[in-house]
């Protein structure tokens, strides 16, 4: 089947972002783009992405949505949010990350992150190696946050893992960014890699689409 209906399905059936499924409505403004970065920081663990996606909600839920509640709020309080959400075994090391995590936001970008972006000059890398400067966000959970935020920072199109990479081999398509960029309008970018991450880390995604491609 062609690579591009091979996308839309992946987009109809997969293209649900991490941030959508936080509840996140992901813009270049300083809250939602603190938010992703929670998200990422949760994401930096071994721990499943659904838990992870209900910590976060937990942790919004109780009002902590900017560096500023974040840092405001006690570390029993975040500890409380995670553990409501069965972010175990991670929940006391995670509260203390978070709380480094936003005071180095407000203390080096002064709450916003595209303070960080503007450091960043437009390098794609750059953003990376500043986004591992917060506490507990390394390769992983910095290429979550590119990948997620390319829809809103353009610089860092196209992003794709490479979790999302082999999926696309596996599948027939492209197995480069820039060859996945061409199946997909620019906003979608985005529910394309997180698609392709779920069909690689789901147990027989990859297969079941196959077959429906076939039908």
């Amino acid at each position: 089947m062609a690579p591009r209906v091979t996308a839309k399905h992946l987009l109809d059936e997969y293209g649900t972002t991490h941030a959508e499924e936080a509840g996140i409505r992901l813009r270049d403004t300083p809250a939602p783009l603190y938010q992703l970065l929670t998200l990422c920081v949760l994401f930096s663990v071994r721990i499943k992405a659904d838990i992870a996606v209900a910590a976060a909600r937990e942790l919004f839920g109780a009002g902590m949505r900017t560096p500023k509640a974040m840092a405001a709020a006690t570390w029993q309080a975040r500890v409380d949010a995670l553990g409501r959400a069965h972010y175990r075994r991670y929940d006391e090391s995670t509260s203390t990350a978070l709380g480094a995590g936003a005071e180095l936001v407000l203390d080096r970008y002064h709450g916003d992150l595209r303070r960080l972006r503007e450091e960043a000059d437009g390098d794609p890398d750059r953003v990376r190696e500043l986004l591992q400067e917060v506490p507990r966000i390394g390769p992983v959970g910095a290429g979550i946050f590119c990948r997620e935020a390319q829809g809103v920072w353009p610089e860092l199109r196209p992003a794709f893992d490479t979790r999302a990479r082999h999926a696309a081999g596996e599948l027939g398509l492209p197995d480069s960014p820039e060859g996945l960029a061409r199946l997909v309008a620019a906003e979608d970018l985005p529910r394309l890699a997180a698609a392709l991450v779920r069909v690689e880390l789901s147990s027989g995604a990859a297969e079941a689409l196959r077959e429906t491609e076939t039908d």
